[in-house]
């Protein structure tokens, strides 16, 4: 028996060979490492997902720890999607895992051939990219997932999936619809994961100075601009999330990709 027939038995009795061929073959990009991201990319490697391209600027700072699966103190400084391609390694060294720490937006798009992929995974924090990605992944025939705010919940229960422009009690969700209106509307329907739990920040967000960063004092950063990237420090509010939440959210998506890949037939 070979390590990948070994890796994936459970998972083979459960869907069948035909199946796991089928997820052995589907071409994934993922979009966002971080609290749901990172977790996406944990389950869907566990499930026999063979070729997974994951896409983040930024590096680990110690107030990753918390919730995503690549921070730990040991890691913090480094590139987020080579820490993750290391651990997705660890579980299964024949995956064939592209990492790029690179920044998805309207100038670097085009680079990412969105064409060329069976699923497109949306966890991007940033609004404006945020948008421009539904835009794009929803021109294309792949599979498209998104995640909504998985920020200021608590309570997984009121986890759900529901269709865009069904999404209800998420801010972010609300948002993204209002702004998307006024532009390119989606060239198709596509699911969302959300929450409609909306708690409100107890405690104080603490500035270092004149920017938010909150590694150690003595910690230093990449030397260039991109390896200097720290989301941290640029946005204008930094909102409370636990990890119980973000990993529901990130295996929820990876759930909807199995579902989608186990209805596909030669």
């Amino acid at each position: 028996m070979g390590l990948e027939q070994a890796l994936f038995k459970r998972t083979e009795l459960l869907l069948g060979a035909e199946n796991m061929s089928v997820i052995g073959r589907a071409r994934v990009i993922l979009f966002g490492v971080g609290g749901v991201g990172s977790w996406c990319a944990e389950s869907l490697v566990r499930s026999g997902i063979r070729q997974l391209t994951i896409v983040d600027s930024d590096r680990v700072c110690i107030t990753n720890v918390n919730r995503q699966l690549q921070a730990t103190t040991k890691t913090v400084g480094q590139v987020k999607v080579e820490a993750l391609k290391t651990r997705l390694h660890d579980i299964n060294p024949e995956a064939a895992i592209t990492a790029v720490q690179a920044v998805y937006d309207v100038d670097t798009s085009s680079r990412f051939e969105l064409q060329d992929y069976d699923v497109i995974i949306d966890a991007i924090d940033s609004l404006t990219n945020k948008i421009h990605l539904i835009r794009a992944a929803t021109r294309t025939d792949a599979c498209f997932v998104s995640s909504m705010g998985a920020a200021l919940k608590i309570d997984p229960a009121r986890v759900r999936v529901a269709e865009f422009w069904q999404v209800e009690g998420c801010p972010l969700g609300a948002i993204i619809r209002k702004k998307i209106r006024k532009g390119e509307l989606p060239a198709k329907k596509f699911l969302c994961v959300y929450s409609d739990e909306r708690l409100d920040n107890l405690g104080a967000d603490t500035v270092c100075g004149t920017e938010r960063c909150f590694c150690p004092k003595d910690f230093k950063h990449g030397q260039t601009a991109l390896d200097n990237h720290e989301w941290c420090s640029q946005k204008a509010q930094i909102n409370g999330a636990m990890v119980h939440i973000t990993a529901i959210f990130g295996f929820t998506l990876a759930g909807l990709v199995m579902q989608h890949l186990c209805r596909l037939k030669d």
